[in-house]
């Protein structure tokens, strides 16, 4: 039987790039705790966003949200991982910032109101507007960074 080999990472491209994915591995980790202590009320939450198809995909957005927010930890940690298994997490690493942004944007364009975003879980109130808005696009820029500054592959 063959498994796959973890491998170590390479080393980041500076000590900025690690420590703004750590910080944002941190940010992930209180998302995602947060949002799994009462994963019961953070569906509705997604629910209240009004996405096309209802109530069954909210649900999958927000399982999918949890998910893409636990599986970026690996990559942003520099954990020994396979290959594959690295670049899914880093794809994870992108998809849960993206993911946070394109709900932003829809609710700011679908004019859903202000409503509780869920970003933080159903603990922590943080509107939709311009607050999700600045949060959302905080994340990308440091998951961009972050991807940056950890990319897997590299020339020598």
């Amino acid at each position: 039987m063959m498994f796959a080999k973890t491998q170590k990472t390479l080393e980041p491209r500076s000590e900025t790039c690690k420590r703004i994915a750590w910080a944002y591995a941190a940010i992930l980790v209180a998302m995602a705790v947060l949002q799994l202590y009462a994963f019961e009320d953070f569906i509705p939450l997604i629910q209240s966003y009004d996405l096309p198809g209802g109530d069954g995909t909210a649900a999958l957005v927000a399982s999918l949200i949890v998910v893409f927010e636990v599986f970026a930890l690996p990559f942003l940690l520099r954990m020994p991982l396979s290959v594959l298994m690295r670049w899914f997490s880093l794809v994870c690493a992108l998809a849960a910032a993206s993911t946070w942004l394109k709900l932003s944007l829809y609710a700011a364009i679908s004019q859903v109101g202000t409503i509780p975003s869920g970003i933080f879980g159903s603990k922590i109130d943080i509107d939709t507007g311009i607050p999700l808005l600045a949060i959302s696009t905080g994340m990308v820029i440091l998951a961009v960074v972050s991807v940056y500054g950890l990319w897997p592959a590299r020339k020598k």
